[in-house]
C-alpha cells in the first residue's frame, strides 16, 4: 500500500517535540531495583535442558525471575559442540506471540550464537503460544490488548512488567557460563523492538541493539495516524474515557521507545518500513533520530509491517558478525 505517512526525506529529518516525563530515569531506577520489584537472590534462573529431536542445536527450558519475582519462560538454543564462551542473541516477540515450541526459530542458534526468546507474559494467542501468565496489579477497564492495561498510572501499567521482564533476562544470560557478557544484542520485530530500545537505554554494555520495525515510538502521533491495531487500542480507550487524554499519555510515556533512545549508547541497526500502517514509519523515525549510540538503518520503501523480513535477517547476520568480530572478549559493564 502506498504510505499515508510522511515521504523518506521528511522522516528522515522528522525531530518532533516529545518531552521526557518527569522523574523518567527515577522512575525506571526504582522499577529495576530488585529488592522492590523481586528477583531474590535464591530465585535464580534456571536452564533445563530438553530433547527437541533437533542433534545441531541444543535446547533449554528457561524460566527466569522477573517482575516481582514472578517467572519468566523462555527457550534458550545454543549450537550443539560449541566451545568457548558464546555471542549471544536475547530476542523479544512482536505483539500477541509467544515463545512457540523448542524446534523453532533456529537462525541465530545455527550461525553460532546462544539465541534466548523471551516470552511475552499474557501474550501468545496468534503465530504461537506463549506460557507465561501476567499478574495484573490493578487495571481498570482496560480495552482487550495490552496499551491500556494498567494505563491509570506509569506504576500499574502492563510494559512496566514486561521491561522489567526483559532487562533481567538479560542479566541472566550475562550470568550464563556459556555466554560470554561482552557479546550480547538485544532485537525484536514490532513489539520486540520496543522492547529493545527500552532494554538498550536500561541496560549499559551492550554489544548492539537491532529495533525492527518497532512498536511503542512516538505513541502520541501513533496513536493519531495509525489506523490498525494495536494503537487504535488507545483511541478505543480514549473515545470513551474522553477526560483522560493527557493522564493516558503521561502514562504511556514512560514506556515510549523515542525517550528510551535517548538513553542509549550501544551500536544500533534498525529497520523501518515506508508502507507501515501498523507502526508508522515517521514514529520509528522518531526513535531512530533521537538515539544517542552509533546507528544504521535500512530502509524497505515499498513493504509494510512485515518490512524486510528476511532480507533484512541476512542484513543482521552480517551486521552482528561484523560486530563481535570487532569486539574484545571479556566482562561487559553490568546493569
Amino acid at each position: 500500500m502506498p504510505s499515508a505517512d510522511l515521504t523518506l526525506a521528511e522522516c528522515r529529518a522528522y525531530r518532533p517535540e516529545l518531552p521526557l516525563p518527569d522523574g523518567f530515569d527515577a522512575f525506571w531506577s526504582d522499577t529495576l531495583d530488585e529488592r522492590a520489584t523481586g528477583g531474590a537472590p535464591d530465585r535464580q534462573p534456571r536452564f533445563d535442558e530438553v530433547d527437541s529431536g533437533l542433534v545441531q542445536v541444543r535446547c533449554y527450558d528457561v524460566s527466569v525471575p522477573g517482575y516481582d519475582g514472578r517467572p519468566v519462560r523462555g527457550w534458550l538454543r545454543m549450537p550443539a559442540g560449541s566451545a568457548g564462551p558464546l555471542g549471544c542473541v536475547v530476542e523479544f516477540l512482536g505483539y500477541g506471540r509467544g515463545r512457540g515450541l523448542a524446534h523453532e526459530q533456529l537462525t541465530w542458534a545455527c550461525a553460532g550464537y546462544a539465541h534466548l526468546v523471551m516470552d511475552t507474559r499474557g501474550q501468545g494467542w496468534s503465530s504461537a503460544t506463549g506460557d507465561t501468565p501476567d499478574t495484573d496489579p490493578g487495571s481498570a477497564g482496560a480495552v482487550p490488548g495490552f496499551l491500556t492495561r494498567g494505563v491509570e498510572s506509569p506504576g500499574t501499567h502492563y510494559y512496566r512488567r514486561v521491561f522489567t521482564d526483559a532487562v533481567r533476562c538479560v542479566r541472566a544470560m550475562r550470568e550464563h557460563p556459556e555466554v560470554d557478557p561482552a557479546r550480547i544484542v538485544v532485537t525484536g520485530v514490532s513489539q520486540g523492538g520496543g522492547i529493545a530500545l527500552a532494554v538498550a537505554g536500561l541496560v549499559p554494555g551492550l554489544a548492539g541493539v537491532m529495533p525492527d520495525v518497532p512498536f511503542l515510538c512516538n505513541i502520541p502521533r501513533a496513536a493519531r495516524i495509525a489506523a490498525t491495531p494495536p494503537y487504535t487500542e488507545i483511541a478505543a480507550y480514549l473515545r470513551l474515557h474522553r477526560d483522560r487524554v493527557e493522564p493516558v499519555f503521561r502514562t504511556l510515556s514512560y514506556f515510549d521507545g523515542a525517550h528510551h533512545a535517548t538513553r542509549a549508547t550501544a551500536p544500533a541497526l534498525f529497520s523501518i518500513a515506508m508502507a507501515d500502517d501498523v507502526c508508522p514509519p515517521s514514529t520509528c523515525f522518531t526513535a531512530y533520530n533521537r538515539y544517542a549510540g552509533p546507528k544504521e538503518v535500512r530502509v524497505y520503501e515499498f513493504n509494510g509491517h512485515e518490512g524486510g523480513a528476511e532480507h533484512h535477517r541476512a542484513e543482521q547476520l552480517a551486521w552482528v558478525r561484523a560486530l563481535f568480530a570487532g569486539l574484545p572478549a571479556g566482562r561487559s559493564d553490568r546493569a
